[in-house]
């Protein structure tokens, strides 16, 4: 017997948490954005008033105000937002123990035992909509289909606030007509070589030889192919079994061996960029990081040390790391591999002890907001659309491609 998966996503979700307290500005163009003193500040939402403006997540604050000049701009409250989310996390598991919350404002919910308490798939969607709205004045979409992947595609295929039923037997009619982009996990880099190879829709990608994709994409190539084609077997997690993470590491071994501190830079900086986006969708600051490096010989050494503040910055953690290779490995000496590991977690929200050594306030604000902004822009166009000049044009085997990503990397969290 099939599942029966949902997948809901609030609409608009910053925005609309800030519009519960600015009810006089319903139906006017809102957005919510880092910096309201500087032009160069970011969108990090907007309502859909601004949405049918042009105004897009992640431009500036001057070219959304270029597109609407009467948007009106509010501040962030991301404690507010963390609330919200665990509120509306709350409803969902009157109507099943299987929850798994996949971003701050996106859920996956198994359903499948409940069907026989609460109605069909569709049923529990629209009264969990019914209910959310009711009780927390937000509105959201839900996808239903048999299994998660398709469940997300169905809540970003109509909103705001509609249910989007997706079945064996109209997927193909609703899913395979839209571009190759639309299918989950297929970012920038990897749409442009299934282009180049001829497929322009997600049904072109469902209908090309799935042995020709592996080798044009590695695992990640079977993996899209499944998708299109409906199989995807993964679990919603139970709300009760969701581990604390205790650690985020990254490590890689490199095309060829780092020789001297340019090299070791490059590696430090793209493995601290993945360490800290991590903490960040994880809602986490480590307190601690650890270095471990293996030579040719696989001789390896491991360091560590704890830092004056939690961080989940790449700018931070990638300084510590650095620190520690510099006090412990000979620079001329080369490495086959490097792996940096953020540990003794804590959460976002823990109060911070600042420290006379930490990092300026305002300059950590800065690289708060840009990296944050990283975030965003990855979220919408790929984990390759930005990074790290001082990544880029390396010849350590540091790609920017999903694929490599997956193939290259050993990206790990250890849970209790």
């Amino acid at each position: 017997m099939d599942r029966t998966i949902l997948h809901c996503d609030m609409n608009s979700f910053y925005a609309s948490v800030e519009l519960l307290e600015h009810p006089e500005l319903t139906g006017k163009p809102v957005a919510v954005c880092g910096n309201l003193e500087h032009r160069h500040g970011i969108i990090l939402a907007k309502n859909e008033a601004a949405k049918a403006f042009g105004v897009v997540t992640a431009e500036t604050v001057w070219q959304a105000k270029k597109k609407c000049p009467g948007l009106v701009l509010l501040r962030p409250h991301h404690d507010k937002y963390k609330a919200y989310s665990r509120k509306i996390n709350a409803i969902y598991e009157r109507f099943t123990d299987m929850v798994e919350p996949f971003s701050i404002d996106e859920s996956w919910l198994d359903v499948t035992g409940s069907l026989r308490l609460f109605g069909s798939g569709k049923e529990i969607a629209d009264r969990i909509r019914a209910v959310v709205k009711e009780e927390l004045g937000l509105t959201l979409s839900v996808g239903v289909s048999f299994n998660k992947v398709f469940a997300k595609m169905g809540s970003e295929y109509k909103k705001p606030d509609a249910t989007t039923v997706i079945t064996r037997d109209n997927y193909k009619e609703i899913l395979w007509p839209l571009p190759l982009r639309e299918l989950f996990f297929v970012g920038s880099a990897t749409a442009e070589k299934l282009e180049k190879a001829g497929m322009r829709t997600i049904g072109d990608l469902a209908a090309f030889n799935r042995n020709l994709l592996s080798s044009m994409l590695g695992k990640h190539g079977a993996i899209l192919h499944d998708y299109a084609n409906g199989i995807d077997d993964s679990p919603v997690s139970l709300s009760y079994e969701r581990q604390k993470i205790k650690s985020v590491g990254n490590g890689m071994t490199f095309k060829r061996d780092l020789v001297g501190i340019q090299d070791i830079r490059t590696a430090v900086l793209a493995l601290s960029d993945t360490v800290a986006g991590r903490l960040r969708k994880y809602e986490m600051k480590c307190r601690g990081v650890k270095v471990d490096i293996k030579d040719p010989f696989f001789k390896t050494i491991s360091r560590q040390k704890q830092l004056d503040m939690p961080t989940n910055l790449a700018e931070e953690i990638g300084a510590a790391a650095l620190e520690l290779i510099r006090s412990s490995w000979n620079l001329k000496a080369p490495i086959r591999l490097i792996t940096i590991t953020g540990i003794n977690l804590a959460d976002e929200g823990e109060a911070e002890q600042l420290s006379l050594f930490a990092v300026s306030g305002r300059k950590r604000e800065k690289s708060e907001k840009i990296e944050r902004t990283m975030d965003e822009i990855r979220k919408k166009y790929g984990e390759s659309a930005i990074t790290f000049g001082g990544i880029l044009n390396n010849d350590i085997g540091i790609e920017l491609d999903e694929q490599a990503e997956q193939e290259e990397f050993e990206v790990f969290e250890h849970l209790d």
